[in-house]
C-alpha cells in the first residue's frame, strides 16, 4: 500500500526517473550499438578540407569525440597517436573530431602539436557529432570496420594497450600479403 507520503515522493523523483530512463535521449535519436552500421558523419578538417566517414569505407576507422577543454581527452590523445602510428601504416584511419566551439582552429592546432599528435582532426563546433551518434559528454571512441559497421565503442579515455580494441583493429585490417 502507498500512503499520500510515499506518493507525493514518488512523484517528485518521476522526472528523474524519467531522464534516467531515456525521455532525456528521445530527440538525440538512439543510441550507436555495436553491430550496428555506423551512422552518416562529414565535417571540415584543420586544414579546410571536407572529410566524410563514406570517403574513408574500405579501411577501419577509429573515430574519437573529443575537446581540448576535456582533461580526460588530454590524457588520452599519447594512446591514439601510439594506435596511429602501430596501425595507421597498416590500414587504420584514427580521426579525432573536435567538438570545440567557435573559432578555435589555432588552438586545437596548438593542442594537437603539444601533445605530439599527427592524426587528423576534424572539426565539428555545432557537435552535430553528438546527436548522429548519442554521446553524452567526451571523450567517446568508435572503432568502425571497413565495412561500416561498428566493431568497439568506449566512452572515457582509450588505452592504447587495451586488449579487446587491440584484437578488433587487429581483425578488421587488411590482411598481410
Amino acid at each position: 500500500m502507498v500512503t499520500m507520503h510515499g506518493t507525493t515522493n514518488l512523484l517528485r523523483l518521476l522526472p528523474f526517473a524519467l531522464l534516467l530512463s531515456g525521455c532525456g535521449e528521445a530527440a538525440r535519436g538512439r543510441p550507436v550499438t555495436v553491430g550496428a552500421e555506423a551512422p552518416a558523419y562529414a565535417a571540415e578538417t584543420l586544414d579546410g578540407e571536407r572529410a566524410s566517414l563514406a570517403g574513408l569505407r574500405g579501411r577501419p576507422v577509429l573515430l574519437n569525440v573529443w575537446a581540448t577543454w576535456c582533461h580526460p581527452c588530454r590524457q588520452e590523445i599519447p594512446a591514439l597517436e601510439q594506435l596511429h602510428r602501430t596501425y595507421g601504416p597498416r590500414g587504420l584511419h584514427v580521426v579525432g573530431v573536435s567538438i570545440d566551439q567557435g573559432d578555435q582552429e589555432q588552438g586545437i592546432r596548438e593542442f594537437m602539436q603539444e601533445f605530439g599528435a599527427s592524426y587528423p582532426v576534424w572539426l565539428d563546433p555545432d557537435s552535430e557529432i553528438t546527436a548522429a551518434y548519442s554521446t553524452l559528454g567526451v571523450p567517446n571512441t568508435f572503432l568502425i570496420g571497413p565495412d561500416g559497421t561498428v566493431l568497439w565503442k568506449h566512452v572515457g579515455p582509450v588505452l592504447a594497450d587495451d586488449p579487446e580494441l587491440r584484437r578488433l583493429i587487429e581483425q578488421s585490417l587488411p590482411a598481410a600479403s
